[in-house]
């Protein structure tokens, strides 16, 4: 398999050559040719005069500058139409980049908001790992991110199964001087991967080939090479898959206080105010296979009595900051249609306050539902929370009988 992946990488490179290099001019540096031997890379390195090559010019596949305008709009930045017409992709050197860096700070160009570096996810399945895996990275540069201190454009490419298409890909990585994330399946895609990007001086990283060769040689068998979903591939019915289908049917149905005779029927409890993230952390729990019920608590409503019948271990609380929740609110009620003239107290902080102490003195009186902050956390964050209270309950293991916050 490797020696197939090898010929059909290196087969690749006369047609991408035609495309990438730059003929030579008398008088000028030689731009370096992609197909160049690793000594030769040495040699014009050493040799190469101070002063820059021009750079190169590409014909941007039209998808990808496709999935760049898309990017951009995302990011809020303005579209320039007549530039876009007959834009090109130039492929910097990576020397010339790095001198870049002298110019404006991050994140402005020429007094513009820019969309600050690029980092490719490229899967040749669904690249549901890779986007996660990036993104809890993400999360360890809140601090520079939230603030446009350090801005980062992030673009996933899913099906990713021939090599023509994902030497296209890092071409468009090497001309953008992005972050190239990968998780390859098939060893052969994944080797020329990384043949390329070495190459081309791409930034890189494979996800899944370390954690696989470990698992491998721990198991003392070969992987399949199949990314999931793969044709060669199946997936039975399992009875998980049924109990799955089953806790969502269950949640939708349950959702927002709805038959309240059900509740003793599931296996979560969710019970808080309005906007505190009930609906989504109910089906995020369901596609986990629990069946969950959440009861809105709402002044002057009285609450359905078999939620004080229910196993009160299945009752999982939940909180949020009075000035969060409030913008929340007013942002609910815009899409509802009430405009800035329109006052009501659903949004207004005295009200939002003195439900938010509805809820406390009733989750006060009853002290053995945990009551859960949720403001600032991912909906995954929460339902981390409850689940793992959820599994300390099931296997018995000691809990204060007191209302504590998480």
């Amino acid at each position: 398999m490797m020696a197939s992946s090898t010929s059909s990488f290196w087969n690749l490179l006369p047609n991408l050559n035609s495309v990438i290099s730059q003929p030579k001019h008398k008088g000028k540096p030689t731009t370096l040719s992609f197909t160049t031997t690793t000594n030769q890379i040495k040699q014009h390195a050493s040799s190469e005069p101070t002063s820059e090559p021009p750079a190169r010019k590409l014909k941007g596949s039209s998808q990808l500058n496709r999935w760049s305008r898309a990017r951009a709009i995302r990011s809020g930045r303005k579209l320039d139409r007549s530039v876009q017409r007959t834009q090109t992709c130039e492929l910097e050197p990576r020397s010339q980049r790095v001198s870049n860096l002298s110019g404006p700070p991050v994140g402005i160009v020429n007094g513009e908001e820019d969309m600050g570096k690029s980092i490719y996810m490229v899967s040749d399945g669904t690249g549901w790992t890779a986007e996660h895996s990036v993104n809890a990275a993400l999360g360890q540069f809140d601090y520079c991110l939230v603030d446009r201190g350090c801005p980062v454009s992030t673009h996933l490419f899913s099906g990713i199964d021939d090599v023509e298409r994902l030497m296209e890909i890092i071409k468009q990585a090497a001309k953008e001087g992005a972050l190239f994330v990968y998780t390859l399946a098939d060893e052969s895609m994944a080797e020329s991967a990384r043949q390329a990007c070495k190459l081309w001086g791409v930034p890189s990283t494979d996800i899944l080939s370390p954690i696989t060769e470990a698992i491998a040689s721990h198991l003392g068998v070969s992987p399949s090479g199949l990314p999931r979903g793969a044709p060669g591939r199946s997936f039975p019915l399992t009875e998980e898959y049924f109990k799955r289908i089953e806790a969502i049917e269950f949640t939708i149905k349950q959702d927002d206080g709805a038959l309240p005779q059900n509740l003793h029927k599931a296996d979560i409890i969710l019970a808080g105010v309005s906007r505190t993230g009930k609906t989504p952390l109910s089906i995020y729990l369901a596609q986990k296979g629990f069946k969950v019920a959440n009861v809105p608590i709402v002044m002057g409503v009285e609450l359905p009595k078999t939620l004080f019948e229910v196993d009160p271990e299945k009752v999982f609380s939940l909180t949020i900051n009075p000035v969060v929740l409030q913008a929340i609110r007013r942002v609910r009620a815009k899409t509802l249609g009430f405009g800035d003239d329109v006052r009501s107290n659903y949004s207004e902080m005295d009200h939002v306050r003195k439900e938010l102490e509805h809820a406390s003195r009733i989750f006060a009186q009853n002290p053995i539902w945990p009551v859960i902050e949720v403001t600032g956390k991912a909906i995954e964050e929460t339902a981390a929370v409850v689940l793992r209270l959820y599994q300390d309950r099931k296997n018995r293991c000691s809990m204060p009988r007191i209302s504590k916050r998480y």
